[in-house]
């Protein structure tokens, strides 16, 4: 089935976004963030007079931090609620099991978070990527290697499409580098207890843990490593950690730990736009919304300015010309200017953007930003 009727959308009083998050289960709390940050935008946005004259109007529906679910909700999204552009799914896994709808219904998706390489390499053309993928984030990483003297890594990781896709394109950077690369450990999303994996780890000679994770489960690796005595150097991939969420939940086991992010609130100065990063800064904390959800919640709201651009530059709220348009769009955001790139098989590429990084240390309770 590859049309639906967008006719009496268009006539409506509102441009329509569907937003496929989850809001329950495992990822609940970075979907919340996401969502927030999406409806800070929306109310920007619809402020200053809406989208080619129109007030939009986010659709959200939870995807219950299931794959099978997040397919459902991108159906509904598409044939009930008639909206002509998604933004989703947070997870990698969530975000393929939603990709198979998007090309059987030709609606495009601005995919916010998930960084598994397969989503752009897929051959969909109705992808378009502004969070960076594992080989993205590992070429990032790459000339930090000198200052971080590695010499031996172990990883571990989410046993789904992003955390293997991270354990893939690390080890594929690390040794083009020269480090060696050890065990290979993955624990389940609702995991709880990471004990085997970790003692495993401790006996290995590696002198940096490479941790992929949200930020839930990322504090009870943190509390269970310290309670087994590792001293390795622990450093976090995929900017879902929140910074400041791990020293609120993990105390002093966040200590000397190092995180890779995306957005970092803590020096608007520093950021690529700083005017533009002191507006969601501030609205943020308007809106009450604890300070640690800052470093996920903010490709929520890029993603809906992105989303706006391509469809004021499409001219209509029509699935197939915003899909058009995002490929001309140059977008100013928290992270950089968007635009994108393409990935995949010829004729059939998605659209990447290629993000930048901030690797932050914590000390003694407080994020560092790097000098330089």
């Amino acid at each position: 089935m590859a049309g639906v009727a967008y006719g009496t959308a268009a006539a409506e009083d509102t441009i329509k976004i569907g937003v496929n998050e989850p809001l329950t289960g495992a990822f609940a709390a970075s979907g919340t963030y996401i969502v927030n940050g999406a409806k800070l935008a929306a109310e920007q946005i619809n402020a200053s007079g809406g989208i080619l004259g129109k007030q939009i109007e986010l659709v959200i529906e939870d995807n219950k931090s299931n794959p099978t679910e997040a397919a459902a909700v991108a159906e509904k999204l598409i044939t009930s609620d008639k909206v002509p552009i998604m933004m989703g799914a947070w997870g990698s896994s969530l975000t393929l099991a939603v990709m198979p709808k998007l090309m059987q219904y030709q609606v495009p998706m601005l995919v916010e978070t998930s960084s598994s390489s397969k989503i752009t390499k897929q051959g969909n053309p109705y992808i378009f990527r502004i969070s960076p993928p594992s080989w993205v984030e590992a070429k990032i990483f790459q000339p930090l290697l000198p200052s971080l003297g590695i010499k031996k890594v172990d990883f571990l990781g989410i046993n789904n499409d992003w955390g293997r896709g991270t354990i893939t394109d690390f080890t594929a950077m690390f040794k083009e580098n020269g480090v060696e690369v050890g065990l290979a450990e993955t624990m389940d999303q609702g995991a709880e207890d990471m004990g085997a994996q970790l003692s495993k780890i401790k006996a290995s000679d590696s002198d940096t843990i490479i941790v992929t994770t949200g930020v839930e489960q990322l504090t009870l690796v943190l509390k269970q490593v310290a309670a087994l005595g590792i001293t390795k150097k622990i450093i976090t991939t995929g900017g879902s950690q929140n910074p400041d969420q791990l020293i609120q939940q993990a105390g002093a086991a966040a200590n000397n730990t190092m995180h890779m992010v995306f957005f970092a609130p803590w020096d608007a100065a520093k950021t690529p736009h700083p005017d533009q990063s002191k507006v969601f800064i501030d609205a943020w904390a308007k809106a009450g919304h604890n300070a640690a959800g800052m470093t996920e919640s903010y490709r929520g709201y890029d993603g809906i300015f992105v989303i706006k651009t391509a469809i004021e530059k499409a001219g209509k709220a029509e699935p197939e010309a915003i899909r058009e348009a995002f490929w001309g769009v140059d977008v100013p955001t928290l992270n950089g200017n968007v635009t994108f790139t393409k990935d995949g098989p010829e004729g059939k590429e998605s659209g990447q953007y290629l993000a930048k990084g901030t690797l932050i240390t914590i000390t003694d309770g407080k994020v560092v930003l790097p000098s330089s």
